[in-house]
């Protein structure tokens, strides 16, 4: 049976990968669910990505996990909604030299507290933190990423810049 939920998901996907601001960064989409909550970047050390003492370049860490919250959102939350990435804080646990996997996934839990926040108030800012960790769970960085999402009425009537 056609599935396309499914076919959407894997196509974004493929679009991702290919969009040149995210290509550069060294780092691969492998996973998007059919719902987009849940998706997995691939960062390898290689040619790219290497920085002068032969780790993965925390520049690329970083640029390779920048946007995903934000995309995953504005998909599962709609057209009724405003959504930004805010500003990341950045903590680099040890050098790597292997291939790292970060993996961002958006509970129930997750979803409803931002909603139920945006219902009273509005708008809401809130942050998220993602990991990049080796095939065997080792953490080499971590990164909170601060968001804000809104109603687009809300943000109609605020600015048309998210607040601080």
């Amino acid at each position: 049976m056609f599935d396309k939920a499914k076919l959407y998901s894997t196509f974004y996907r493929h679009g991702l990968n290919l969009w040149p601001c995210i290509r550069r960064t060294g780092g691969r989409v492998v996973v998007l669910s059919p719902d987009f909550r849940h998706l997995v970047v691939r960062l390898k050390l290689n040619w790219s990505t290497r920085n002068v003492v032969g780790t993965i370049f925390g520049g690329s860490m970083y640029a390779s996990t920048d946007p995903f919250y934000m995309l995953m959102l504005m998909q599962v939350l709609g057209t009724k909604y405003v959504v930004w990435d805010k500003g990341c804080t950045i903590r680099f646990k040890k050098p790597a030299k292997k291939t790292l996997f970060a993996e961002f996934k958006i509970t129930d839990e997750m979803l409803q507290s931002v909603l139920e926040i945006v219902a009273r108030d509005g708008r809401t800012n809130f942050t998220w933190t993602v990991q990049y960790k080796d095939q065997d769970g080792v953490v080499y960085a971590e990164f909170d990423k601060l968001m804000y999402v809104a109603t687009k009425e809300y943000y109609k009537n605020r600015s048309s810049q998210p607040e601080s």
